[in-house]
């Protein structure tokens, strides 16, 4: 299947990328410069809605692992709602899951940023 990313802006600072599709070695580009773009407009928070995604391997996971440094070195965060049962389970054959956050919906997501910015005040 081939992959096929949507970005939007959720709020100030926050993106949404929704990849529909395969994170593979064909298609992990089309993930990357999608990335590329929204970190361009440096972003405090980038969340990733797996919801659509069909199949990962460490191509995929590479480009999210690349996300999250280039994140962490400005500050800014990644997440990741709605993770299908086969994508986390390739998280941990990878052992990547102690790196990202995992949400089950946007939801969770909000109620946890709304949480941090009280501790931050």
């Amino acid at each position: 299947m081939v992959l096929d990313v949507h970005t939007a802006a959720k709020s100030q600072g926050v993106f949404v990328v929704t990849p529909v599709g395969s994170i593979d070695g064909t298609d992990q580009g089309v993930l990357q410069k999608k990335i590329d773009a929204v970190l361009k407009e440096n972003p405090d928070a980038i969340i990733f809605d797996m919801e659509h995604v069909a199949y990962i391997n460490s191509m995929g996971i590479r480009v999210l692992v690349k996300t999250k440094k280039a994140q962490a070195q400005r500050g800014g965060k990644i997440a990741f709602i709605n993770l299908q049962p086969q994508i986390k389970k390739v998280f941990e054959i990878l052992n990547a899951m102690p790196a990202f956050k995992v949400f089950a919906n946007i939801q969770e997501f909000d109620d946890y940023l709304r949480d941090e910015l009280k501790k931050a005040d």
